[in-house]
């Protein structure tokens, strides 16, 4: 029988990696912490999640790469500096094997942050 496996928490998700992969996520998710102090985190399509006014950014682990998920506004505002990385419309692949781009990722979020702070901001108040 094979069972899907239901995350409640990040740490739980980052638990189930080999020790080498955990530092990887701990370190990514740390980052997202410093750049978005105000987001909170959940689980959201069984991936790692931080949340500010919607969405802000997800983050996977597979067997060679990070996913990276800010979608496809995070990735097209930085398009010449996300370039080197496996890309698609709202995803970055960081390979296991190679250094993570952290200051990227943080400016990415700083960015995201933004982005949902403006678009939350500008909605009209709902009439009573």
């Amino acid at each position: 029988m094979n069972e899907k496996v239901s995350f409640q928490t990040t740490d739980e998700y980052i638990a189930t990696f080999p020790a080498d992969v955990q530092e990887k996520l701990q370190a990514l998710r740390q980052v997202i912490k410093e750049a978005a102090p105000e987001a909170t985190e959940k689980i959201s399509y069984q991936m790692p999640t931080f949340e500010l006014y919607g969405n802000l950014v997800h983050f996977a682990a597979f067997k060679k790469h990070i996913g990276f998920y800010p979608s496809a506004g995070g990735i097209q505002a930085f398009q010449d500096e996300v370039a080197p990385y496996h890309k698609s419309k709202g995803t970055l692949q960081f390979p296991l094997n190679e250094p993570i781009p952290f200051d990227l990722i943080s400016r990415i979020v700083k960015y995201r942050v933004a982005h949902n702070t403006e678009k939350a901001n500008s909605k009209p108040a709902k009439k009573k």
